[in-house]
């Protein structure tokens, strides 16, 4: 009886080894890789090593360059040489991780017919007018006729012409080192022309060094997919003046054309308003020997703040707003003008803020006030009024006067208020900061995903990586080619991919639990069910170690 029992008690012991072996294997071979590949965090493949190749990226903006000869514009044994081409390239000095070198490649040819006609006539601008027809030039391209020595095309004085459209004029010269000569002529109208260390350095200003540029290199808006603009009448006083200001007119004849020339690099919404009771939040000071009352320069970053609180037009805003504001003083504070830092009154009566917009104190006639009674009727001179916004419109864009070569007569833009050349310039500075910034928010992006191994990758989040990087290259690829009009398009995509990745909500660091936190969760899971299982599997080891050592008995 007492065998039996032992017998029994044996095999409970034994069944319960094995429910242990079995749990134990159960838990391990089968619980714990499900657990695993339940809770793994899901990361799409990211092209890591192509993302920090772009911080080695070197740019090659290439400029084409057409230079026509005509006939007796240099020695005749070189005008048989044409055509042929020759290239210029030189590196721009900027402390930037991005190399950038510029291309000029000029490809030398004889005039046509009917570019000889049109180059042989009284005046430059009739030349130009006569070359324009059948001319059509790709975006970023310059095309510069050499002419005579002694041609009357260009007064005796001047030595080159730029016009508004993508073309040139320099003269020519009969001398053994010709086109040596007129080479560098032709460098420096192009480089007025095209690309220059100062547009480059104002397009890549927040991503250079604070000492490096003073802040007027900071005035130009940020490169965008749109912008919004809105002009703004500001009456504080309209018990005194009954303001008529004709924006739809002013807009359809001065601004709008300014826009339709500017569409390649974004698209543009305008509006107006007109605010009452909107008072510009600075007291002006009384000036005795004027009888005038004026803003000192020191008080005019005070002025913004106040009156942005009425305008309420970038709150909703996607896209950047530009803030034109025209402000009559108030009866009290008339007239009102603008001093520079020398105190002297500012001719426009107007300032600007970089990024933000402008404003324009527009004074009343005293004489009103004695021919009628109050409210006086104020008609607005929008001609002058747009003259100005559209100054200041071409400032904020970082449109600037060109740095044009020594003798060089320069004629200004047209009705559009922009020459193409110079929309062909902002294109070329918009497409360098466009791969700036994709690069540096790429570069982010695969830093942060690389310090936080928990943070889930979509798919679609690395289709979005991927596409701003192949944009990154195809835009590099077609600045070294010269196609600007695509480089500027891929540029624009590689900006919008890589933001649209870096900003994916499902990036969000508060989105993923620490390390201590995990263990939090997950101990008070695992911790009653490994306890009895390891409790058990160290008691069977220790029972099979004291049996292994336990000597037989020998009869």
């Amino acid at each position: 009886m007492a065998a039996a029992g032992a017998a029994a008690t044996d095999l409970e012991v034994v069944r319960g080894k094995r429910a242990a072996l079995f749990f134990a294997a159960v838990a391990i071979v089968l619980g714990l890789p499900l657990w695993w590949k339940t809770t793994e965090t899901y990361r799409a493949s990211l092209p890591y090593s192509e993302i920090s190749g772009l911080n080695s990226l070197q740019l090659r903006l290439m400029v084409p360059i057409t230079v026509v000869f005509t006939q007796e514009s240099v020695p005749l044994d070189d005008q048989e040489k044409l055509p042929f081409t020759v290239v210029h390239e030189r590196e721009i000095p900027l402390k930037y991780k991005l190399k950038i070198k510029c291309r000029f490649q000029k490809a030398y040819r004889r005039a046509l017919d009917h570019e000889e006609e049109a180059l042989s006539l009284g005046s430059v601008q009739e030349a130009e007018t006569m070359l324009a027809e059948p001319l059509e030039q790709a975006e970023g391209s310059l095309t510069v006729y050499v002419i005579s020595e002694h041609s009357p095309l260009l007064p005796k004085d001047m030595m080159s012409y730029i016009g508004p459209k993508r073309t040139a004029v320099v003269r020519g010269i009969m001398h053994r080192e010709a086109f040596n000569i007129i080479g560098r002529r032709i460098i420096q109208v192009a480089q007025a022309m095209s690309l220059t260390e100062d547009v480059l350095a104002a397009a890549l200003a927040d991503h250079l060094p604070e000492d490096k540029w003073s802040s007027d290199k900071r005035r130009p808006l940020k490169s965008s997919l749109g912008y919004e603009i809105t002009f703004s009448l500001l009456n504080p006083d309209p018990k005194s003046h009954d303001v008529h200001w004709d924006i739809e007119g002013a807009v359809r004849h001065y601004v709008q054309p300014f826009l339709n020339a500017l569409s390649a690099a974004g698209n543009f919404s305008v509006d107006s308003q007109i605010l009452y009771y909107a008072m510009l939040g600075v007291n002006p000071r009384f000036d005795p020997a004027s009888s005038s009352y004026y803003l000192a320069t020191h008080s005019l970053p005070h002025v913004i703040n106040p009156v942005e609180s009425r305008l309420g037009s970038s709150a909703a805003s996607l896209y950047p707003v530009l803030n034109f504001l025209l402000y009559v003083p108030e009866l009290a504070h008339s007239p009102l003008h603008i001093q520079d830092k020398d105190g002297a009154p500012v001719a426009t009566n107007a300032f600007h803020s970089p990024r933000w917009g402008g404003i324009m104190i527009y004074n009343v006639d005293p004489k009103a006030y004695k021919a009628s009674e109050l409210p006086v009727r104020v008609e607005v001179d929008m001609v002058r009024v747009m003259e100005v916004f559209l100054a200041q419109l071409r400032l904020l864009f970082g449109i600037a006067q060109p740095q044009v070569p020594p003798k060089c007569l320069f004629s200004g833009p047209k009705s559009e208020g922009i020459m193409t050349w110079e929309l062909d310039r902002l294109l070329w500075a918009r497409s360098v900061e466009n791969l700036a910034t994709a690069t540096t928010t790429l570069t982010s992006l695969a830093q942060l995903l690389g310090k936080i191994s928990n943070i889930v990758i979509k798919d679609d989040v690395a289709s979005e990586v991927y596409r701003a990087v192949a944009a990154v290259q195809k835009a590099a690829g077609e600045l070294a080619s010269g196609h600007l009009a695509s480089a500027f398009a891929a540029s624009q995509e590689a900006v919008t991919s890589s933001e649209r990745a870096f900003f994916d909500p499902s990036l969000l660091h508060l989105l993923y639990f620490p390390d201590d936190q995990k263990f939090a969760i997950y101990i008070p899971l695992f911790l009653p069910m490994a306890v009895p299982i390891l409790l058990s599997l160290f008691k069977i080891f220790l029972e099979t170690r004291k049996s292994w050592k336990k000597p037989e008995k020998v009869d």
